[in-house]
């Protein structure tokens, strides 16, 4: 069996954009979805230059050579983006979320870096294969917070890890194996942070047509609010046998020609890759490329809604500004505090043993500045009284030599109590030791040839003192 990839793909701007960030591409042998950030022209700049860097990978790459490909794609698009912010600075900071799927037979190459996601549902089985780059998803991953909590955290979407052009790449990269029957889902947070994970695989279950399913997931999206510009890929792979019949390559969003429509390519991956170039020059150039849904597509309430949406933004763009920019502050200062939290550290204790925290031993909002870094091994019942008290009340530590010291000097003082414990009971068994042996040599003085001598007393033994020595305690 020869498998072939099917797909529907598509993008909207929303209820409350002005325009479309997003891009995504999806052909014979590649599906890619980027979410841009930086706003104004900045982020679908952003996007567009990370899709069109990949378009040219389009084809049948050999298997040994897929992940070693899509990593030069994503350094190229870096480095445009860096040109790019060095010409202007008005878009320095821009950057880009970007996930892809790169086929080759049954053989998935996987790139992914930011907070789009990518979802496999096979034999009735749904889950994500991307793992997000966020504040809360890193929460979650340390048990600070559950699942449940990172989807409604009011810092959900601040990105840890994206294609800047300030900073180096560093996407996910990994191999996954295809089957037939297999439906994928790429989607930008304008979907999954509206649209929960059990709706999205009832919603890919139930329609088995997938420009019904990207219709409805677009729709589903809009009715939860539409809050962000919303992109999603829907792909079977399929028996190219049953299905004969290919697809022509497909751009939508900000890397598209911007008047809202998908816009078909030719089969050539170099043509794709030129006609992705001229649509994100004008981008790259200052120019706003918005995308508008086709008319009609949705009912009068959805066309109020939009209205009223954009005529309160006419009469309040003072308002929107400072609203933006004291978001920006609060967020960049959120950020700059964490990543100042994540160079300190301190010694404490979860109840049960000795623990080196990063972090400082504060809580903001009911949330915690700090995490378990390592896990002693040290029990608290065994620390001694004077360093169980300074523990149990946190010792700050310079850096995490610093603490580790601590730990050291607190790992001594357990060794030392634990030496001086088997000192006393060696003393004891000593005492009685020296008694049995004055009886002993009494017995023995006192017998005739032929009687036969008792065993002699074992004397005990000796407790090693622990390496570096101990203040008390001396074996007798």
């Amino acid at each position: 069996m020869t498998l072939a990839l099917r797909y529907a793909i598509r993008s909207d701007v929303g209820l409350l954009r002005e325009g479309n960030e997003d891009s995504a591409y999806a052909g014979p042998h590649l599906l890619a979805i980027a979410d841009g950030m930086g706003g104004h022209a900045a982020g679908e700049v952003a996007s567009s230059v990370a899709i069109s860097a990949l378009t040219g990978l389009d084809s049948d790459v050999p298997v040994d050579h897929m992940l070693d490909a899509l990593a030069a794609a994503v350094a190229a698009a870096n480095s445009t983006l860096h040109k790019m912010s060095v010409e202007d600075p008005s878009v320095e900071g821009m950057g880009t979320t970007l996930t892809a799927l790169l086929w080759s037979g049954s053989t998935v190459a996987v790139c992914h870096i930011g907070d789009s996601r990518a979802y496999l549902l096979r034999d009735g089985e749904f889950h994500q294969i991307t793992r997000d780059h966020t504040l809360v998803q890193s929460l979650v991953d340390d048990g600070r917070l559950s699942p449940a909590q990172a989807a409604t955290h009011p810092q959900r979407s601040l990105v840890m890890r994206a294609l800047q052009s300030g900073t180096e790449a560093e996407p996910d990269l990994s191999i996954i194996e295809a089957e037939a029957d297999d439906r994928y889902l790429l989607c930008s947070d304008g979907l999954s942070d509206v649209v929960s994970e059990d709706t999205l695989r009832e919603t890919l279950t139930r329609y088995t047509d997938r420009e019904q399913a990207v219709t409805q997931l677009i729709e589903l999206a809009i009715r939860g609010g539409g809050p962000d510009n919303i992109t999603c890929i829907v792909a079977d792979v399929v028996d190219s046998g049953a299905e004969p019949t290919g697809q022509a390559s497909v751009v939508v969003g900000a890397a598209s020609n911007g008047d809202g429509r998908p816009r078909v390519g030719t089969d050539s991956p170099a043509e794709r890759a030129q006609m992705l170039t001229r649509a994100g020059a004008p981008a790259a150039d200052g120019a706003g490329v918005a995308e508008a849904p086709p008319a009609g597509r949705r009912g009068r309430a959805r066309d109020g809604a939009r209205a009223e949406h954009r005529a309160a933004r006419r009469r309040w763009p003072i308002v929107t500004t400072i609203l933006i920019l004291l978001v920006v502050v609060v967020v960049g200062g959120g950020y700059a505090a964490w990543r100042y939290t994540q160079s300190q550290y301190y010694v404490g204790t979860d109840g049960n043993q000795v623990i080196i925290y990063r972090g400082v031993n504060q809580k903001v909002l009911g949330m915690s500045l700090s995490g378990v870094y390592q896990r002693t091994g040290i029990a608290l019942a065994q620390v001694p009284s004077n360093d169980k008290a300074q523990v149990r009340s946190t010792v700050p530590a310079t850096s995490l030599a610093d603490a580790r010291r601590t730990v050291g000097s607190i790992r001594q003082a357990v060794a030392c109590s634990k030496y001086d414990v088997a000192v006393t009971a060696y003393n004891s068994k000593y005492a009685t030791y020296k008694t049995a042996l004055s009886a002993w040599q009494q017995k023995v003085a006192h017998l005739k040839a032929h009687q036969a001598k008792p065993p002699e007393p074992t004397a005990p033994d000796k407790p090693q003192a622990p390496a570096g020595g101990c203040p008390t305690g001396a074996a007798g």
